[in-house]
């Protein structure tokens, strides 16, 4: 569906729902609609909408239900997505997305989100001129591991990491946002690809039993590859047929450490038995990777201290 028809079909401002009124239309996706909204303490949040568009159609202004094509898969999707809610808003880390409240209303479910402000690192990646500085990069993907870590320990994936999903607050932290697994699990019902291209894993196209940590950690590599890059790197079911992916070590000699660029390619192997198998292991491997002091230096020793402690 055209982003003009998605705009369409969007809930509209001033809707208002349960202690929210939307304010304005923040992203229009094929599987949900982010809001920005207000609750009655005029507290700004970012509200999710289960929205699945090839499946679901707006009936009036908010209504939404099945467009008869698939309304099993429909419901299968908007519990899967409750689900997820549910498992998130348990989650209390200063690295992953915030879930605050969930609902039901107008045949369909509602994240409601602490809102973060900043910007994504795919907008910081093209913002760039050149690739992103060692130091930075290493520093936030040591800390934002620290979240999926925590994820990965409530035995849920989340299946959608890529620089568009990693959101830089204007501290300088990072957040992980927009959980893929729900998605994941609509796609095994309607067949549909609900991956992204560059970042999702082999098995996430071909073998989805296969899915583990390991499938997050080939999307972290690929997403250190793209700030190397400065783009997308090759899809991996091109590279199941092809593997014409230039390594990391090539590609970024004398620009990353040979330690780091070992890493992402380490984590971005075709074979998910080669690559790090846990979130800590593949931490501890980064830490060792030399940071050079700056004013955020002490940051390096505050997450080992961190990782030395038991979830």
């Amino acid at each position: 569906m055209k982003l003009a028809n998605k705009i369409d079909i969007a809930l509209p401002v001033g809707t208002v729902l349960h202690d929210y009124t939307i304010t304005r239309v923040l992203s229009l996706g094929g599987f949900s609609f982010v809001y920005l909204a207000q609750d009655k303490q005029k507290n700004t949040v970012a509200i999710k909408e289960y929205m699945p568009v090839t499946l679901a159609k707006r009936d009036g202004q908010t209504h939404i239900r099945s467009n008869g094509k698939n309304e099993a898969a429909y419901k299968h999707g908007m519990k899967c997505f409750f689900e997820e809610g549910l498992a998130l808003a348990n989650i209390e880390h200063k690295n992953i997305v915030r879930v605050k409240n969930f609902f039901r209303a107008n045949n369909t479910v509602y994240m409601v989100m602490k809102y973060e402000r900043g910007k994504s690192l795919q907008d910081y990646i093209m913002a760039l001129t050149q690739p992103v500085p060692e130091n930075f990069m290493i520093r936030m993907f040591v800390e934002l591991l620290n979240g999926l870590r925590e994820v990965h320990s409530r035995k849920l994936l989340h299946l959608d990491i890529k620089p568009a999903n990693i959101y830089i607050r204007l501290d300088g932290s990072p957040v992980l946002l927009d959980f893929g697994s729900a998605r994941q699990a609509l796609s095994e019902v309607t067949l549909a690809p609900t991956y992204t291209p560059g970042f999702a894993p082999p098995e996430q196209y071909i073998d989805r039993k296969h899915l583990g940590p390991w499938s997050d950690i080939y999307s972290i590599g690929a997403s250190m590859y793209a700030c190397l890059q400065r783009a997308s790197p090759l899809a991996a079911n091109i590279r199941l047929n092809e593997d014409t992916l230039v390594p990391a070590t090539q590609l970024g000699k004398q620009i990353y450490s040979e330690k780091l660029l070992s890493i992402i390619d380490d984590c971005m192997h075709i074979d998910y038995l080669q690559r790090p198998q846990s979130v800590f292991s593949l931490q501890k491997k980064m830490i060792e990777v030399h940071v050079a002091d700056d004013a955020r230096g002490s940051l390096v020793d505050k997450i080992i201290k961190v990782l030395t402690k038991p979830l």
